[in-house]
């Protein structure tokens, strides 16, 4: 089989992350990138090489021969591109969400299933390894059958404020949320039923960002396991990791805990700052991309040559969606809400 032709559209930082995987990935030939700020995708392409630079996707999917494309764009810019990219025959790699409307995950589930192509959303925590291993033990009768579950995953404000130009767009939901819904459905490998969700903002209005601060939700599953999830970007800039994350998971014969944001693998002091150096996200090894986050994206090109299906389903992707617009509409209803699976 010929390598992977595939394309990147959006050339931002975690573009330029998608490239470099790609560009080393011994299966894949990274053909072309694109990006509305020409500028942007012509420094991406003089990095790794690549041939084709465009700013309209509509062009490169009609003058490229190319297997699958990458669309790492904001959330809510996806439905477009993936609609197009499925249309055009691509099989996808969508950074999360799926969509962020009703009507988005309809859009791109019908596109991806009438034209025969396969599309994975990267949530990359099932690359996790803490996680991958606590699934396990679910998995191998350890914990008995899950019952409740606890997850925080929470950001830094540098996030909304610094990082992501257009988090007043999205909401912490989309943004991590979602991680953590797929997540917490893959552990209890079940669907959720019930959600009922309280917000609160003020933090980041004050800093100039019109979004929401927090999240608190309970999830119930159909199967009647219980889940509470709190997702954030109002954590301090001094925290030592970018994330503040815990996990507990409770089966009827064992748990597990899992604290990612405190672990003490490795701690750095100088004289301006003290922090915990990430050895488990993303990192480089003697020069190579290493970490989690990392893996997922090495994973759609490693399925795509072996045929296997993706560790994350299209259904995965579309009820993860489905699942946050019902949180959303329970912080603002104040009243539990039934998850509607219809798109």
């Amino acid at each position: 089989m010929h390598k992977v032709r595939v394309a990147v559209i959006g050339a931002g930082v975690w573009g330029e992350t998608h490239a470099y995987l790609y560009h080393e990935h011994p299966s894949a030939d990274l053909v072309a990138i694109c990006d509305v700020d020409l500028e942007r995708a012509e420094r991406i392409a003089g990095r790794f090489g690549i041939g084709g630079v465009y700013t309209s996707h509509e062009q490169m999917l009609n003058e490229v021969p190319l297997d699958a494309v990458a669309v790492v764009t904001p959330d809510f810019a996806h439905v477009e591109l993936a609609v197009d990219c499925a249309n055009a025959g691509k099989h996808i790699l969508l950074e999360k969400p799926l969509a962020t409307t009703r009507e988005g995950v309809g859009a791109i589930v019908r596109a991806v299933s009438e034209n025969g192509v396969r599309l994975m959303v990267d949530f990359h925590n099932r690359w996790s390894p803490p996680f991958a291993v606590a699934r396990q033990l679910l998995d191998d009768g350890e914990l008995g059958d899950p019952v409740s579950a606890y997850f925080r995953l929470n950001d830094i404000k540098w996030v909304a404020t610094d990082m992501l130009p257009w988090a007043a767009r999205s909401s912490i939901l989309w943004f991590l949320g979602s991680h953590s819904v797929d997540t917490l459905r893959w552990f209890f490998n079940d669907e959720v039923e019930t959600v009922f969700s309280v917000s609160r903002s003020g933090v980041m209005k004050n800093l100039g960002v019109d979004t929401a601060d927090i999240y608190h939700t309970i999830l119930r599953f159909r199967r009647g396991g219980i889940a509470s999830m709190e997702n954030s970007w109002i954590t301090p800039n001094a925290n030592p990791c970018i994330n503040d994350i815990k996990f507990n998971i409770t089966g009827a014969k064992g748990m597990v805990n899992l604290d990612l944001s405190n672990n003490q693998m490795i701690e750095r002091y100088t004289e301006v700052k003290a922090d915990r150096p990430d050895v488990l996200v993303r990192h480089l090894i003697h020069g190579k991309a290493k970490g989690f986050a990392y893996e997922s994206i090495r994973d759609f090109i490693d399925k795509l040559v072996s045929g296997q299906d993706f560790l994350v389903s299209l259904e995965d992707a579309a009820n993860t969606s489905l699942v946050i617009l019902a949180i959303m509409e329970s912080a603002k209803t104040g009243k539990p809400v039934a998850v509607d699976y219809s798109y």
